[in-house]
């Protein structure tokens, strides 16, 4: 997926910026991206990237899951998953709702994204990672145990990409990058804007040779505060 190279004119860089400079509050994803892939984004997307939730602000979005598909080895990698926190969708029920919460992260200056994923029977699945601004790319994932992705972001026909570069393992104060062959697979997530203030979002894990383990989309939309 190549990401947007596209040439910007001034005057549309100006007339793209959010009215508000509140909106701009957290600059962290803007920096990881190249003016032309920013500004390619929809206004919508920049702002959410760009929203102030510093003093124990929450940001929430409600939404449902559209669809989702694992092959067997994306199962069973979803309950391998579960040793470490369960990062993954362990199941395949769709038009089930679900809420994703934002807020600040105080230990590491970053950011906790919670995912709540409603289940037919039994409790939810909650799933909790952090995004930290550090490492070589400038973000990654903790994910829990000590076990955590390396990220790349981009842009790419107005949507804003998220892919794994490389897994890594923090034990003992060290933090051990995992070699590719026992890598779970290329992670790659994606953020839409939609029509009438809905945004999608997109999970695929993908092996090379298990070819698309897991395949989920679910569509959310801002709450009011």
């Amino acid at each position: 997926m190549a990401l947007t190279t596209m040439s910007i004119p001034e005057e549309l860089r100006r007339a793209s910026l959010p009215a508000s400079d509140d909106s701009l509050g957290d600059l962290r994803f803007r920096a990881l991206l190249s003016d032309e892939a920013w500004y390619s984004l929809p206004p919508q997307v920049r702002r959410r990237f760009s929203k102030r939730l510093a003093g124990g602000r929450t940001a929430v979005y409600t939404g449902e899951v559209l669809a989702i598909r694992m092959n067997r080895a994306g199962w069973c990698l979803a309950q391998l998953a579960r040793l470490i926190g369960g990062p993954l969708p362990i199941g395949c029920e769709a038009n089930m709702p679900s809420v994703v919460t934002v807020t600040e992260d105080m230990a590491t200056g970053g950011q906790i994204w919670t995912r709540l994923y409603a289940r037919r029977h039994g409790f939810p699945q909650v799933i909790h990672s952090s995004k930290r601004f550090a490492g070589p790319t400038g973000i990654e994932e903790y994910l829990g145990r000590g076990f955590g992705m390396a990220l790349r972001i981009g842009a790419h026909d107005g949507m804003l990409v998220f892919r794994s570069d490389h897994y890594f393992l923090q034990i003992f104060g060290r933090r051990l990058r995992l070699p590719r062959w026992l890598s779970p697979g290329e992670m790659t997530v994606t953020h839409a804007e939609r029509s009438e203030g809905r945004f999608e979002f997109a999970l695929e894990v993908k092996h090379a040779r298990f070819a698309v383990m897991i395949r989920q989309s679910a569509a959310f939309r801002e709450s009011a505060p």
